[in-house]
């Protein structure tokens, strides 16, 4: 594997928007290639401290690296989702300041072939934030039936043309397994043609298979709800999102959690049905000078909100 040039999405926006107390408590629970967190790090003094999480393997063995060469980094392979766990096994009773959830994939897993995200390359289907648990794409894709993946494309890649590529997807593999993320790609051109100018026809199912075998929204629903109980009193809750399906469920919930005497499932709420969160502002976007050096960040929706009690 050679060096990335990883451009965190967003850094300064994160950083001013976190309102980082030197001597703060604060989780990065995507740590990707740490870009966020070496931002926090330079803003915390000696008594602050960074935790942070990430499924895949290569993020952390990253992350170890950090932590060798700076006592206040801590890190764990796991899940966002369990960041109430991790962040009681590190010790943090009193809560925290900060939380960042960057979501999606990140450009080192991008531009990985064998990591199977990308139909830009040629590399197995795989497409899991950890290779090592878990369904592959490929394994899903050759057993699934047809409803089931006209359900997947059309759920989690609003994908509108999802029936006619599930058939082709079935009638395909009765005489050959899909391998491939170029076989998937060219799969799907050959069904339904290039539509859209500057979108490649296979964008949709793609983004809609990974989030299915990473169970990715379920997961997000349970991070943000651990994520708003684990904050301090003014600490803030800072994440970003890729596409619309991450970003209304974000929405939606610090929204409900900023209500008061919305009773909300799963959301916590105060004992008399008090807000637990301020009421959050407008979505963040990149900039056009971010844009014209970082174009994978176009489609990025930052939130913000901030805890009450």
């Amino acid at each position: 594997m050679g060096e990335y040039q990883h451009r965190p999405v967003l850094l300064e926006e994160v950083v001013e928007a976190l309102n980082i107390r030197p001597d703060g408590k604060y989780l990065d629970g995507t740590f990707g290639r740490g870009g966020h967190s070496r931002a926090i790090l330079a803003r915390l003094s000696g008594k602050g401290c960074l935790f942070s999480l990430d499924r895949d393997p290569e993020a952390v063995a990253a992350g170890k690296m950090l932590k060798q060469a700076d006592s206040r980094f801590h890190i764990a392979q796991g899940d966002y989702a369990e960041m109430e766990r991790y962040v009681h096994e590190w010790g943090v009773e009193e809560g925290l300041d900060g939380i960042l959830l960057d979501l999606g994939v990140s450009s080192p897993q991008l531009d990985d072939p064998d990591r199977g995200f990308s139909f830009m390359g040629e590399g197995p289907l795989d497409m899991r934030m950890n290779p090592l648990q878990g369904v592959s794409a490929k394994e899903w894709l050759a057993e699934a039936p047809e409803r089931e993946l006209t359900r997947v494309f059309w759920e989690f890649g609003e994908e509108r043309f999802a029936r006619r590529i599930a058939r082709s997807i079935v009638m395909t593999r009765q005489k050959q397994r899909l391998e491939t993320t170029g076989q998937l790609a060219r799969l799907i051109e050959n069904t339904i043609g290039r539509r859209e100018k500057n979108k490649h026809p296979a964008t949709r199912c793609f983004q809609a298979i990974r989030i299915y075998i990473n169970d990715e929204l379920t997961q997000l629903a349970k991070g943000l709800e651990e994520a708003i109980r684990l904050l301090r009193p003014g600490g803030r809750l800072v994440v970003i999102s890729f596409h619309s399906l991450e970003d209304r469920l974000v929405k939606r919930t610090l929204r409900e959690a900023a209500r008061p005497g919305k009773v909300r499932r799963n959301i916590p709420q105060h004992p008399d049905c008090k807000p637990v969160l301020k009421p959050p502002g407008h979505a963040i976007r990149p900039s056009a000078t971010e844009l014209s050096v970082n174009p994978r960040a176009r489609s990025a929706i930052m939130r913000v909100a901030e805890k009450l009690v």
